[in-house]
Formats: structure tokens, sequence, C-alpha cells
């Protein structure tokens, strides 16, 4: 039999009034509270880092493929190249690669009577998977595309809409700025559709529209696109997948992960990381701060118990275990409320939506969740494992009691 164990879960579970069990009260309601604080944390800094990227993605692809300008800045027209049957084909040859799509942009200035507004417009083609950005939509549709010709539709950010007076089925005068010097060259085209990715250097310089109308104002063949953008299942096969991307392009060709190409925004989300470092040191601390604290006032308590014990011949150690048995269950309960109290809490943020943020500062609306299993595993087990070392500490009193002055203690 377990003698310690025995011991503990009888103190434990003691229905005595007295000042200790306020006290194990309180050390089960901090480590709840600090174990709830961190899975919310974990839940909500992946979430915010998950949805972030993922606008990215839908909108740029994961990988983007172009002809090789190694001057050329981030968001820019391309160097023309000519489609390529292995680029389209990779798909097949490469597990994880989920789409690649074909696109080109070019700069212009939108005008209306009031107002004008510059933009890079991006042009897409008819089997360009749509879906990707339907998210994105706010009002009207997506172009478009007859069987010749070139699609007149084009699809604005609510920002430039909303600067420009515009809505959906409005008429817009759009001048492409001609890279050889010449005069821009105007178009008429009819808002189809309002976006709103809610990442401001996209909403308030990109405007979607039909690729076609790019290769006519740059003379290119129907052959030629500005590049390719390529979609992945697993945004942590990037690396891999883009370095055997890049082994199998033509000469003069080059690819990029998004990653490479805006790494300020992955920056900045990858600083969130080591705020939630922080916050994870801090709630732990402050559940082992409250559960030593609990433990001394239980030794001190329990002092007669203590001496009754060495008088009826019980070693240090096995006194030891006792307050460890019964600071370990206090930690348990206190984990598996604190589980408890953060799965309600992130299942009312995911039905409710109650926590809004300023999407022109955060990129979303609303805080966004998204539990890793072996995150709450690991803050489980890791809070009990650090406060059960920790708790080694305080125990170690009970070795300099003395029987007679103990049994003595009132």
């Amino acid at each position: 039999m377990n003698i310690a164990g025995f011991i503990a879960r009888k103190v434990a579970f003691n229905n005595q009034q007295s000042f200790s069990r306020f006290i194990i009260r309180l050390a089960i309601a901090a480590t709840t509270i600090s174990v709830a604080a961190m899975i919310l944390a974990l839940a909500f800094t992946n979430g915010f880092q998950s949805a972030i990227s993922q606008k990215i993605f839908n909108f740029w692809g994961h990988i983007r493929v172009q002809h090789y300008e190694p001057s050329k800045s981030v968001i820019s027209e391309e160097y023309p190249i000519d489609r390529n049957d292995t680029v389209e084909q990779l798909q097949q040859e490469i597990p994880g690669i989920r789409g690649i799509q074909a696109y080109a942009t070019k700069n212009a200035i939108l005008k209306t009577e009031e107002s004008l507004e510059g933009v890079l417009f991006k042009g897409i083609d008819r089997f360009y998977d749509s879906a990707r950005l339907q998210s994105f939509l706010k009002e009207g549709r997506w172009m478009v595309y007859p069987d010749s010709g070139y699609s007149n539709e084009i699809v604005l950010s609510a920002y430039t809409a909303s600067q420009l007076k515009l809505k959906i089925n409005d008429p817009i005068l759009i001048y492409f700025i001609q890279n050889d010097g010449s005069a821009p060259r105007a178009r008429k085209l009819t808002v189809a559709g309002i976006y709103k990715t809610g990442i401001e250097e996209y909403d308030k310089l990109i405007a979607i529209g039909d690729i076609r109308l790019i290769q006519r104002l740059n003379n290119w063949t129907p052959n030629q696109v500005g590049g390719y953008e390529i979609f992945l299942n697993k945004q942590e096969d990037m690396e891999q997948i883009n370095e055997a991307i890049f082994n199998r392009l033509p000469m003069l060709w080059n690819s990029k992960t998004i990653f490479e190409i805006y790494p300020n925004i992955f920056d900045w989300l990858a600083l969130q990381d080591q705020t939630i470092g922080i916050t994870l040191v801090i709630m732990i601390i402050v559940a082992v701060l409250n559960l030593i604290t609990c433990l001394i006032i239980l030794v001190l308590e329990r002092t007669r118990m203590v001496g009754i014990l060495k008088a009826l011949g019980t070693n240090n150690a096995t006194i030891q275990r006792i307050f460890l048995y019964h600071g370990a269950l206090i930690t348990l309960v206190g984990i598996g409320l604190g589980n408890i109290l953060g799965f309600i809490l992130l299942a009312l943020q995911n039905r409710f939506k109650f926590i809004r943020l300023p999407e022109d500062m955060y990129y979303i609306d609303k805080a966004e969740i998204l539990v890793i299993p072996w995150q709450v595993l690991a803050v489980n087990l890791g809070t009990f494992l650090i406060c059960l070392a920790v708790l080694t500490i305080p125990s170690l009193i009970v070795r300099n009691i003395q029987p007679v002055k103990a049994i003595q203690f009132k």
C-alpha cells in the first residue's frame, strides 16, 4: 500500500474548514487561470498567424515563378515569359502542389470625374481558381471572360472603390502606363466586384482584371505571361518544393517563396512567437509561486501531523512524498479545470466571435483560433513537471521538523 499517497488523498479531500483549505482553492484557481491563459494565448496566436498567412497565400500563392530579375521590386510589372508545359505540369510531378496559375501585372491609373487613384492591375485568366479569393469578395462577382478579345470588367478593392466613390456596375476609365515612355493607353471598364483582404498593402494597390488586356497593351503574344503563382497543400513544404521547382525551371527563370517576397509581414508574424513565449513563462511563474506558497502553508499547518508520523518511525522521504502528492493533486486539478475553462472560452469565441480587432491594424477583424494538440499537451505536461520539480523545495521543510516540538505545536 502506498502510505504517502493514501495520507495525501485523505488530507486533500478533507472537508474540515481551515485556512489551508482556502489557500488550496486559491492555488487551484491560480493554476486554472494560468493554464487556461496559456491555452488561449497559443490558440489565438496560432489563429492570428494562420489567418494572415492564409490571406497572403490565397492572394499571391506560396511560390512565385518569374523571369530572373535581381533588381526588380517586390510588386511591379514582370518581364514576359512564354508559357511552359514543364512548369504547368509540375503539379503532376511534385507532390504537395495544389495548383499553378498564370498571371501578369501592369501599372495603371483609375480616373473618375472627381478623383484618380494609382493601382497595379493584376491580370488573371479564365482558368484561375477564383474560389481561393472568394472569401475576399464583398460585393458583386468576378469577371466574365468572353471567348474572344478580353473582359471589359474589373474588380476593385473596397478602399479604391471608396476613394473613387464607385459601386457595382459603375464605369471606370483606366489609363495604363506604357514602359516604352509613350502616352498612357486608356480603356473603359465596368466594376464587376469589390474585394477586401484587410491587408493594407494589397487593398490600396491591387485591382484585378483579364490578363488578355495586359497582353494586348504590352504587345505580348497570347502565349506570354508575367509569371506563375504556385499554390501548395501545406506551407511547411514551401522551401523543399521551391528547391524542387527551381531545379526544373528553364534558363533565366527564377522561383521565390512568398516568405522571400514579403519578409516584413512574415517577420512581424514571427515576432508573435516571442510574445507568446514571454506570456507562457509569466503564467507558469504565477502558477508555481502560488503552489509553493500553498505547500508551505500546508506543511506549517500539518506540523503536528509531521511530528506524529516521525515519532511513529516514518522517514523524511515518505513524509516529503505526502506533501508532493498533495501538491501534485492540486496541480492536476488546476490543469484539468484550466483545460475545461480554456476550451469553453475558445468554443464561445469560435461560435460568437465576440473578440473583435481593428482590421486596419491587425489585418483581420476578429480573433481567429487554431488549436494545435501537441502544444496543449506540452502546456499540460510542462506545467505539471515544472510545478512538481519546484514543489520539492518547500517539501524539504519537513526534514528540519523535530518530532517532540512538532507534537507540542498548536
